[in-house]
Formats: structure tokens, sequence, C-alpha cells
């Protein structure tokens, strides 16, 4: 069987995978923190059909040698860590990361989970949480009596607020971020939420604004970093490469035809 037609295959099937990352990237694009995926290839494996440095006569070898390759795979999703805009919203509780760094919420099952996504809220019991009701930790627990529109978060993460409308604002916390070793390393989980992986390596907290971290902005978020022009660029760079890939697969078909009919 002709080569071709399995190498053509596995590069049809590559920039499909690469349309879904470019897609999934597109889906994203007001999605609060989200960072943008790029898909990453590499070749497979060859076959040697002569090494170069082979023997050519007792006192030459063959310069270059012959080997014919099996096509591309998917070698990696990278995630582009880029900072985002950010985008003045009013609200008293959303918070934005200029920098590196992570908010950390805790999960259901006692598990923690990192976000760039500042679209918090306060629950019922004064508590700082995100919109699916992860509490932020360490924790941030407003006093009974507090006036919400005077709640302030300066860009070290110092969080201040009045109660029972006193003059003088009361700290009632410090937010905290988290910062990796490989930031590209985390695993997403959907829900804007990263968790940590022998890759990423453990989390290192910190003080915003110090010791390299970002600061913390307050009444901003941070939108997502990808940019629509670019994907669709990258979809249109995408979609020929598809195109050159059927090609082939039909140029190798035609072939075969031509060797079937050489009897007629």
């Amino acid at each position: 069987m002709v080569r071709s037609l399995w190498t053509a295959a596995t590069g049809m099937n590559g920039q499909q995978t690469n349309i879904d990352a470019i897609s999934n990237n597109l889906s994203n694009v007001n999605t609060t923190g989200y960072k943008q995926q790029r898909a990453e290839f590499e070749d497979l494996i060859y076959q040697n059909v002569k090494l170069a440095g082979t023997p050519a006569t007792e006192d030459t070898v063959t310069p270059v040698g012959i080997q014919q390759g099996a096509g591309v795979k998917l070698a990696s999703t990278q995630r582009i860590m880029s900072q985002g805009s950010l985008q003045n919203t009013g609200v008293d509780t959303d918070l934005a990361i200029v920098g590196e760094g992570f908010f950390r919420v805790q999960q259901y099952d006692g598990s923690y989970a990192y976000t760039r996504d500042g679209s918090f809220k306060v629950d019922s019991n004064g508590q700082v949480v995100t919109s699916n009701g992860l509490r932020m930790m360490p924790e941030i627990i407003l006093p009974e009596g507090y006036d919400v529109s005077t709640l302030n978060v300066t860009q070290s993460g110092l969080v201040s607020v009045k109660v029972n409308g006193g003059n003088d604002p009361v700290e009632v916390g410090q937010i905290e971020i988290y910062r990796f070793p490989n930031a590209v390393g985390l695993q997403a989980e959907g829900d804007n939420l990263f968790t940590v992986t022998n890759a990423s390596g453990e989390a290192i907290a910190g003080r915003p604004g110090y010791d390299g971290f970002g600061k913390t902005h307050h009444k901003f978020l941070e939108m997502s970093n990808v940019s629509v022009v670019n994907e669709m660029v990258q979809m249109i760079v995408a979609q020929r490469a598809y195109e050159f890939n059927s090609k082939a697969v039909q140029t190798s078909d035609s072939m075969l035809s031509t060797a079937v009919n050489l009897k007629r």
C-alpha cells in the first residue's frame, strides 16, 4: 500500500486537533482568566532504509542516509500564561491579578485548586467564595453588619471593610496568591480551575506585590488572553494544511488507480 496515504492521514488528524484547540480558544474568548492553548506537533518515527555513514567502498561512506517519515502526531497542548487584559467592572468583590500568581480555593473534597478568575462572591456566612461556592483560601470572612460598598482590597492583598456604619475600616484578612515552578504543567479541570501535577511542582505561597508575585487589583477582572485575530489566522493556516493533506490522499489514490488500470 502507498505509504503517503497513511502519512497524509496523520496530517489530517493532526490539523483536526489543531482546529479543536483553536475552537476551544475562540469559545472561551470572554471567559474570565482563561489562558490560551496551543497545539504542538512532532514528527513520527522514521524508517531507516539506509543509514548515513554506511560504507560505500573500502575508503568512502555514504554522506546522507535514506529515511522515510511516517507523518505527524500531537506532542502537547501548551498553555500560554501571558497576562490577559483588565476590565474595570466596579463590582466590590471582583479581583484581578496583574503579574504572576493564582488564587487558591478549596474544592468540595477538601483538596485545593487554583484559578485566575477573580469574580468572587460573598455567601450567607459572609465568606468570600467563587461563583460555584468554593471558598477562597486562606479564608476571608466578612463580619456581621459589614457594608459591602466599603470593601477595599489593596494591591498587597489586605482586605478591609467598614462595620455597622463606623468611620474606620476594619482589617478582615490577607489574601495570598500562589505560583509554581512550572505553571504550564498545571492540569485544567474546567470551571476556570487548575490543579497541581508532578510537572507543575508544588505551590509557593506569597503576598501580592512582594518577591515577584503579582499585585491584586480591586474591582477589576482579568479577561481571556485569546487574540481573536491571531486565532482566525491560525484557523486559516490549519484549514489549508488540512486541505493539502487531503490532496495528498487524493493523489495517492489516483496513483493507485493508475497502477490498478495498467492491465485491462
